[in-house]
């Protein structure tokens, strides 16, 4: 029994070791893709654009990984959490990484524009808070920390206020005739993006809250429409008590 449970917690180092790599290559791509961006590098953006193949890949493997796991070795309470957790963090990081590539294709469909200091210094800002997030995000997984993994809701304000600033600059770059329609467009959709990546990563603290504590936000509308459902029955059965004492 003790050498079952020992290659069973082999395999859930493993999945997690794999979870920090697919994050790792996220906080590689954001970067790089606002780098294609701002520099015009058509060349770039096409090498993250095909290295996302190795994201997918090693999402399919990591959900595959897991699945058999749950077949084979049938956890229970804690460690079923855990594996429910990479299976949602694998998803977070895999949607966030074809983030990354949308940024990589907004290179090609407004290749040339050229960006004022404003709204440069946006968009690097944007990007490096989105990896901020996600690298605290994997950091409260790694560390079983329910205390940052809660806390990334109110952090991830900061990208929130950015995504509102840059959409801001770029309508004014629009109204100075720096930008043309279509760039604004996509530069809107490229902030939006990066304001997502955070969002990403906030779900990734909400599933290692749950990995932890097996709570999720989830659970307290759950109680709360629980409550108001009693309340209804309760209500009921007062009035045909009240009905019937009539009769």
């Amino acid at each position: 029994m003790g050498e079952l449970r020992k290659s069973f917690h082999d395999e859930l180092d493993e999945i997690q070791a794999g979870i920090v790599r697919m994050a790792a290559l996220v906080t590689e791509s954001v970067p790089r893709a606002t780098e294609s961006l701002l520099e015009s590098n058509l060349e770039l953006a096409q090498q993250l654009i095909t290295a996302d193949d190795e994201l997918d890949y090693l999402s399919v493997h990591l959900e595959e990984r897991c699945h058999q796991v749950l077949a084979l070795q049938s956890p229970m309470a804690g460690d079923l959490r855990a594996l429910s957790t990479a299976l949602r963090l694998n998803a977070e990081l895999e949607r966030s990484g074809d983030l990354a590539v949308n940024i990589a294709k907004g290179t090609r469909r407004i290749y040339g524009t050229r960006y004022d200091a404003t709204l440069r210094g946006l968009l690097v800002r944007m990007s490096e808070e989105a990896c901020r997030l996600v690298r605290l995000a994997i950091d409260s997984y790694v560390d079983r920390n329910a205390g940052l993994a809660a806390a990334l809701d109110d952090i991830d304000d900061q990208l929130d206020g950015l995504n509102q600033d840059c959409v801001q600059a770029v309508f004014q770059a629009h109204n100075d005739g720096t930008i043309d329609l279509q760039a604004a467009v996509q530069l809107c959709l490229i902030s939006r993006y990066y304001e997502r990546i955070g969002d990403h990563a906030v779900n990734i603290g909400e599933r290692v809250v749950y990995m932890v504590t097996g709570w999720l936000p989830e659970h307290t509308g759950s109680a709360r429409l629980k409550d108001r459902e009693h309340y209804r029955i309760d209500e009921a059965g007062d009035e045909a008590g009240e009905e019937t004492s009539e009769e």
